[in-house]
């Protein structure tokens, strides 16, 4: 493990904070917290585990910023959670299995995979709000503050949500994206609405997967303690600041960012 510098210590509580507010907002924080713990020293697998445990209280944060439109969607969030649960469990199960050889192979194209979702990231917007506008149907659930059902869509919206659940327990960079994306199609209700549900889920699934590292894998816990705070204050900031940012340079920033870490990683192996 590296001994940590304050400047160091300084760049991973900047990280994490930005890192909470991004997932709060949309997602793929990861991106900037995941390659902080890389420029300080930690391999990969370790970086990965620490940035999971890390990053857990920024999506409470963000579950709480946003707990007044998850009012009325208790169906759908035990539903699409205990999905999730067995997804996040699977995803655990087969990264405390990978050697960490295996997953330093890996992790250069899942930064790829997670960038290449920043990227996509308007044009699924596009879609979400292109099927959400689209004319409602007879039998669609009532308005908000009622409560939602589940969509019709069952099996795909419960095989894809699987999916991403195990994706983002085994490295998670993006996934908020990837979710959004998926209960957007599936699901119809207002972005924010389901940008709240998303937000309950990763906590899930980021909770679900700490809870397997902390007890079977090797978690900094210098990092984690300083990241873990920032991530917190972030989650809840992000929620009413992040917004405001201009939201094209920072995706661009962050995918450019990824993408040099993404090619560092590859090259280097």
């Amino acid at each position: 493990m590296p001994t940590l510098e304050p400047v160091q210590i300084a760049l991973l509580a900047g990280a994490a904070l930005l890192a909470g507010a991004v997932n709060a907002v949309a997602g793929g924080g990861s991106l900037l917290s995941f390659p902080a713990l890389l420029a300080v020293g930690y391999p990969a697998l370790t970086a990965n585990v620490t940035n999971t445990v890390a990053l857990t209280p920024g999506y409470f944060g963000g579950t709480l910023g946003y707990r007044r439109e998850l009012e009325g969607q208790r169906g759908r969030a035990l539903a699409l959670g205990a999905i999730s649960a067995v997804g996040a469990v699977l995803g655990a199960w087969l990264l405390l299995i990978s050697s960490a050889e295996l997953f330093e192979r890996v992790v250069p194209f899942l930064i790829f995979l997670a960038c290449g979702l920043l990227a996509a990231q308007p044009r699924l917007a596009r879609l979400v709000r292109e099927r959400r506008e689209a004319p409602l149907p007879a039998a669609d659930p009532p308005p908000a503050g009622a409560q939602a059902g589940a969509s019709p869509h069952t099996v795909p919206l419960f095989t894809t949500q699987f999916l991403a659940a195990a994706y983002g327990a085994y490295f998670g960079a993006g996934v908020g994206i990837m979710m959004l994306a998926i209960l957007g199609i599936f699901l119809t209700d207002t972005l924010q609405r389901l940008n709240a549900l998303k937000g309950l889920l990763s906590l899930l699934i980021n909770l679900i997967a700490a809870v397997s590292f902390v007890l079977f894998a090797d978690v900094s816990w210098v990092a984690v303690a300083v990241m873990a705070v920032a991530s917190l204050l972030g989650g809840q900031l992000g929620v009413v600041l992040a917004r405001r940012l201009n939201d094209r340079a920072l995706r661009w920033l962050v995918i450019a960012f990824g993408v040099a870490v993404g090619l560092r990683l590859l090259l280097a192996g």
